[in-house]
């Protein structure tokens, strides 16, 4: 069995079938196998991660079709579903976590099922579920969207336990990283905007 110590700043880990359908783990991307990356929780909950999260690279153009799609579908803002899915998955639309968290959005497959999605490892089914269910929780949460966020991370059931956000240190460094990368969307989005609009 192999181990390998994760953070937010590391290479990925590569999850392939090999040819006689055992599972193997490799830091180096498999060229002969289809792969998924491999991850032990989303890409913001890393406690130690020494990303400038003011600073890392943002993604305001990608899924554009998808995101704008669900996100007036479930209104829902398109910045926070693009913070949402750079906290999750840093836009690796083939994430897969240890604990069987899918796609993008790294969706459950049992919060998936719920949200009526067949194909959660397709990206637009993957954004359309969890867009879905950000927008229950931010209807379940009157649009707080700390609290949404949280509950998203840790569960509605952990939220309304704590009447708040939880006091687990990953939740509360996912709900500060997930605000500053929704604030750094809205502005980019927000510029690309004005670029475009008639003067």
């Amino acid at each position: 069995m192999l181990f390998f110590a994760f953070s937010a700043a590391a290479k990925p880990i590569y999850q392939y079938v090999k040819s006689d359908g055992s599972i193997a783990f490799t830091d180096r991307k498999p060229i002969k196998h289809s792969y998924s990356i491999y991850r032990t929780g989303c890409y913001a909950c890393q406690l130690r991660s020494s990303l400038n999260w003011h600073k890392i690279p943002i993604y305001p153009d990608k899924y554009h079709l998808e995101i704008a799609t669900a996100s007036k579908q479930h209104n829902v803002d398109p910045a926070l579903v693009r913070a949402m899915i750079h906290a999750e998955s840093a836009f690796k639309a083939n994430a897969r976590s240890k604990k069987g968290a899918i796609g993008l959005m790294q969706l459950m497959p049992a919060t998936a099922k719920y949200m009526g999605i067949k194909r959660p490892t397709k990206p637009s089914q993957n954004i359309l579920g969890g867009v879905k269910y950000l927008s229950y929780l931010l209807e379940k949460f009157n649009g707080n969207i700390r609290l949404a966020t949280a509950a998203y991370n840790a569960g509605p059931n952990a939220v309304k336990k704590y009447r708040g956000i939880p006091p687990f240190a990953e939740t509360k460094a996912y709900v500060e990283r997930v605000g500053i990368l929704h604030n750094r969307y809205r502005v980019a989005i927000n510029k690309k905007k004005r670029k475009i609009s008639p003067s």
